[in-house]
């Protein structure tokens, strides 16, 4: 479980993160209705909700079992070099980025990959191909009945988290986050400061194993207006 003094000790003062449990989603559930019966009496009225973009992914049927995808040779070839903890170090996420982006356009990132290495510059696969790759999220880690499922970009996040905020009168982010100390915010609903929001998960309040929290609740118990708002709105 999460040490959430831990995590809240890395956020600006006057910043609490509270992760919220809720019951394993499934494709075709509510957001709106799930997120409202778990945040019940721990939400409210300005704070910002932090929402995770697996569980959002998982219920809009946003994910492939990774047995109905046959890798290619070239797919195989690829995970085999990619970084042990890279998402594509799996054959199948590997082929569903060479399904997305075909395979010259991957062939030109090995290309620019080893003339890269060449001149000592590191990286230039991922940032040739980086929309592709951060679309996918592995099976490793993920919890049952997922663990052999590779989970896709939300869609329409931003909709997702202005549908989520309009309901419940809060902020809303559906995020990125892991225990990489990266973060990123996909979607947010109006007014909120996706950079202050990001840098405030980089602890991933979240967790990264079996807390089941994909809900976290940012409140702000510091004076002035909370932080995570790039203006301050009178509906939030």
């Amino acid at each position: 479980m999460r040490n959430l003094a831990v995590a809240n000790e890395a956020l600006p003062a006057g910043l609490v993160a509270i992760p919220v449990r809720t019951r394993l989603l499934e494709e075709g559930d509510d957001l709106v209705a799930v997120v409202r019966e778990a945040v019940r009496g721990i939400a409210a009225p300005g704070d910002v909700l932090a929402i995770s973009e697996t569980a959002v992914a998982i219920a809009q049927g946003a994910f492939v079992a990774a047995e109905a995808i046959r890798p290619s040779k070239l797919a195989f070839a690829l995970a085999r070099r990619a970084h042990p903890l890279a998402t594509v170090n799996q054959p199948e996420s590997m082929q569903l980025v060479i399904d997305d982006v075909g395979v010259p356009r991957v062939l030109q990132a090995v290309a620019a990959q080893m003339l890269g290495l060449l001149v000592g510059k590191r990286g230039r696969f991922y940032e040739m191909l980086g929309e592709a790759i951060t679309a996918i999220d592995g099976y490793t880690g993920t919890m049952p009945p997922y663990e052999r499922a590779i989970v896709l970009a939300p869609r329409e996040p931003d909709l997702v988290a202005a549908k989520i905020a309009a309901a419940l009168h809060c902020g809303c982010a559906i995020v990125d986050v892991n225990d990489l100390h990266r973060a990123k915010v996909l979607g947010a609903s109006a007014g909120i400061a996706r950079d202050a929001t990001a840098t405030a998960l980089l602890e991933n309040p979240h967790g990264n194993g079996d807390e089941q929290t994909p809900i976290v609740v940012l409140k702000w118990r510091g004076t002035g207006a909370h932080p995570l708002y790039a203006q301050e709105a009178a509906a939030c």
